[in-house]
């Protein structure tokens, strides 16, 4: 005998407040069902330490799933600051909802401890990246997109790549901004939608600028990269969303009405960057696989997570004429 309808409704009635209350807690939104991704602590652009070349006085803390941490971990590699910057990564605690060291940190076990302990309010966020001064424990900046700004401008060896050129700044600015709203933070306000209106606001947009991407890439006088014959930190602001899609955004957060190889500039796009040096070395398929569908639990209630395609798939697969 079948469960009665009103049983059915009820229960659908209670999850779905259940659900609501849950995603409050992982990501607030506006009254109209967007997400709304809070302020970081630490925000601010500090200018350059005066000991910024001192080997190891600072420390540059990420955790492999954030595609926030990413792109800074990103211009650490491209930018040659392993002589400079040390990198620490750290582990998610999911049961916690925090983000933990392997080993104590300047006395901390969390990343919560470290950011209170350098005078984080009680109410902000914990989060990487986290460019940190070794010796006093200070927060030089928490927020990513200043902290790949001052990681460009650091000292490095000479042949590292200025990846902000003064005559590009104004289209390294105009796609920065279109990528954090509709892309980066976009595949978010997808997954974090609390309705459909919501949803479709965020998923169009996310597309709209892909596709706009796609026709830069591809024009006469567009390419190899967003602005043109040298790589920025444009590129690197849409690369750790655009080598999660498939794995990780497409399924998870419903992102899939085009797949990436509709877009076939932006696949090759993806390819060349991939195949920079040192780059394969940042991508973590199987922690953000890992760390998505396993701590994601209101989008994920079973905690299981799904088969998905090799990364080597998606960065050496050619596409077919």
């Amino acid at each position: 005998m079948g469960i009665p309808p009103a049983v059915v409704s009820a229960a659908r009635a209670g999850w779905h407040w259940q659900w609501l209350q849950l995603m409050n807690g992982l990501g607030p939104a506006d009254g109209d069902g967007n997400y709304t991704r809070p302020l970081a602590a630490f925000a601010a652009k500090p200018p350059l330490p005066d000991n910024a070349a001192e080997p190891g006085a600072h420390v540059l803390i990420v955790g492999r799933s954030c595609p926030w941490a990413h792109r800074a971990w990103l211009v650490w590699q491209l930018r040659q600051l392993q002589g400079s910057i040390d990198l620490l990564i750290v582990e998610p605690d999911p049961a916690a909802g925090r983000w933990r060291f392997n080993q104590p940190f300047l006395g901390c076990t969390t990343l919560l401890e470290l950011y209170q302990n350098a005078g984080a309010g009680p109410g902000q966020r914990a989060t990487v990246p986290v460019l940190v001064e070794r010796a006093s424990g200070r927060v030089v900046v928490g927020e990513s997109a200043r902290l790949m700004e001052l990681l460009n401008g650091w000292p490095s060896d000479s042949g590292a790549p200025d990846l902000e050129p003064q005559p590009l700044l104004p289209s390294i600015n105009a796609w920065r901004e279109r990528l954090q709203s509709s892309v980066n933070d976009g595949v978010y306000r997808c997954g974090f939608a609390r309705n459909q209106a919501a949803y479709d606001r965020a998923e169009t947009a996310l597309f709209t600028t892909l596709e706009q991407a796609e026709e830069a890439l591809a024009g006469d006088a567009g390419g190899p990269w967003l602005c043109g014959p040298q790589l920025t930190l444009a590129d690197v602001q849409l690369f750790p969303t655009l080598i999660r899609l498939e794995l990780v955004y497409a399924p998870l957060f419903g992102v899939s009405r085009r797949p990436l190889w509709q877009l076939p500039a932006l696949w090759r796009w993806r390819q060349r960057f991939f195949q920079l040096p040192g780059i394969g070395d940042t991508c973590c398929d199987q922690a953000w696989r890992q760390d998505y569908f396993g701590a994601l639990f209101p989008l994920q209630p079973s905690g299981i997570v799904p088969a998905g395609p090799p990364l080597a798939t998606l960065v050496q697969a050619k596409l077919q004429p």
